[in-house]
């Protein structure tokens, strides 16, 4: 049974630093490219950044977090990560980790077969 379990939400102030960490088991971890989604209340959920996990690691990511967030994984322990550096309060949403699809880049949300249960992240100003 495929399971991605999210963790290292909370709540910042403006310019803070939160790692997000999303622990996958029950599939082999190459198996799955990988991204990292998040949503407000009202608006569809969009994509943030993605890693190529059986593809040299290769990583994606949205404009607006560019230069901020990093993706990264460690295959020792089948876990993909999100440091989000700077943080915005627009940064605030839930945040989703999701496995699924061959093709790289942030794919749209039905190429992904998994999904988290999510994490919240609130910065204020």
């Amino acid at each position: 049974q495929v399971q991605l379990v999210e963790s290292g939400g909370g709540s910042v102030q403006a310019g803070g630093s939160l790692r997000l960490s999303c622990a996958a088991s029950g599939y082999t971890f190459s198996t799955y490219n990988m991204g990292w989604f998040r949503q407000t209340p009202g608006k569809e959920r969009e994509g943030v950044a993605a890693i190529s996990t059986a593809g040299g690691g290769l990583t994606y990511y949205a404009d607006s977090v560019k230069g901020r967030f990093t993706i990264s994984q460690d295959n020792a322990k089948n876990t993909v990560y999100l440091q989000m550096n700077s943080l915005k309060p627009e940064d605030t949403a839930t945040y989703y980790c999701a496995a699924g699809g061959v093709r790289r880049g942030i794919r749209p949300t039905y190429e992904y077969n998994y999904w988290g249960q999510g994490t919240q992240v609130t910065v204020s100003s």
